[in-house]
């Protein structure tokens, strides 16, 4: 993750210089895109998608499905910006996010259920009667 932040700063840093920036603009204050850690878990009834979402609540979040793609949205804010601070290193993540997650076709979208808990968001997407595992005993002659 490390590299993708020097990536991501130097192509703020790119565009700023390049449509004209304000002069003097902290790297480290700037908002800019993030990834929550995300786990996608899949059982005998549904898939779960568990993301790590600290310091945001259920407010800040927006899920959405379409065209058989679940997205998740959200926008984690710097709750105050104090002027008095300095920084000399910032490594919690603030601004925009966006994941997605195609779905396959053999889910019910229209009962999709999420839970904000501790910083965690939990998607649970059942899956239809047909796509779950079914045992079919075969006697033996």
């Amino acid at each position: 993750m490390r590299d993708v932040d020097t990536m991501q700063k130097r192509m703020n840093r790119l565009f700023n210089d390049f449509f004209g920036g304000r002069e003097g603009e902290s790297d480290e204050l700037t908002l800019s895109t993030w990834l929550p850690s995300v786990d996608v878990i899949e059982n005998d009834d549904a898939f779960v998608i568990e993301a790590e979402l600290p310091g945001m609540t259920k407010d800040d979040i927006k899920i959405s499905i379409a065209n058989d793609v679940l997205s998740i949205r959200g926008e984690k804010k710097i709750e105050k910006e104090d002027k008095k601070k300095s920084y000399y290193r910032m490594e919690r993540s603030y601004g925009s996010f966006s994941r997605t997650f195609p779905l396959p076709g053999n889910v019910k979208t229209d009962k999709i259920d999420a839970e904000f808990k501790n910083g965690v968001l939990i998607v649970t997407v059942p899956k239809s009667e047909e796509a779950k595992p079914k045992q079919i005993d075969v006697k033996i002659k």
